[in-house]
């Protein structure tokens, strides 16, 4: 089967590459030229423009569109709509607020266009592994390329599925980060307990690589781990500064719509909030109360 593919970053250009390693024919289009020479150097077909690979395409035509969430996706379903035509399937695999999803479906459906909003775990590994893919959409539309999903999933049977309507897709990927930011936390806190207990000289790199084999806590996330601590016992090359992508803050979002709790979510996006102020303010109050209500000591700023 082809496929378009609209936006090689990282992830984007290796999908591309699987995919052609696959047996698929793959037109590409960035907006940077040098992405597209590349994969074509891959074997893909470039496009000069969105209307140029849309041309390359025969018909039904399937999409798949790697921007940024928000208004560059939104430009770039609006303008790929004007050049395809009824039938087509525009795939979204970048991480949109499922809210957004369920409107372009709704604003395509109207041009006649399949809109598949695919919620797409795997990061970088993803070329060698293959992505965990969670579907949503019209069911008709995703048999009609599930073929591409087959290729892109660690096996044709495995990592993939239709989980829903339209919207479906990216609200299950916006939960999966959600459950991802409390693992993350977990790992984090109780490997610092054991870094600060300095008088045992605890091995990190070893104990995270015996948790690997037949631990309870043993995941993917904990083999990344094992990893970076093997390259970096001490963590010296990195500042503290965690970022979010903006799914966590909108599972946590959803859970107060939906009076669902999920305090260890909530408090793993507020802990990586805390990692990014050098100089908290709240912090300083605490001190402060402590030492108004108790006299205990605090450390002045010099």
């Amino acid at each position: 089967m082809e496929i378009g593919i609209i936006g090689l970053g990282r992830m984007g250009g290796n999908m591309a590459q699987r995919l052609l390693r696959g047996g698929h024919r793959v037109v590409v289009y960035d907006l940077r030229p040098e992405a597209i020479k590349e994969l074509e150097g891959e074997g893909a077909a470039g496009a000069a423009s969105l209307a140029d690979l849309a041309a390359q395409l025969t018909t039904p035509r399937a999409v798949w569109v790697m921007a940024p969430a928000g208004e560059a996706t939104e430009r770039t379903l609006v303008a790929l709509a004007g050049s395809l035509s009824e039938g087509d399937v525009i795939i979204d695999g970048g991480n949109a607020n499922y809210k957004d999803s369920m409107r372009r479906a709704a604003m395509l459906k109207e041009k006649g266009l399949d809109f598949l909003d695919a919620g797409t775990s795997g990061g970088v590994w993803g070329l060698t592994e293959g992505y965990s893919l969670m579907i949503g959409g019209d069911k008709a539309a995703f048999e009609r390329v599930e073929s591409i999903f087959q290729t892109l999933a660690p096996s044709p049977e495995t990592g993939y599925g239709h989980v829903g309507p339209a919207g479906a897709g990216h609200f299950t990927k916006m939960v999966h980060n959600g459950i991802e930011y409390g693992m993350m936390q977990a790992y984090a806190e109780g490997l610092e307990l054991m870094h600060a207990k300095e008088e045992l000289n605890l091995n990190l790199a070893q104990v995270t690589q015996i948790w690997r084999h037949g631990s309870v806590v043993r995941s993917w996330l904990l083999d990344l781990t094992a990893d970076a601590l093997k390259e970096d016992p001490e963590m010296s090359t990195l500042e503290p500064y965690v970022d979010d992508s903006g799914e966590g803050r909108w599972t946590v979002e959803e859970s107060i719509d939906l009076a669902v709790p999920t305090p260890v979510i909530t408090l793993a996006l507020q802990m990586r909030f805390r990692s990014r102020q050098n100089n908290s303010f709240g912090a300083k109050l605490l001190a402060a109360m402590r030492n108004q209500f108790g006299g205990h000591a605090v450390k002045k700023a010099e």
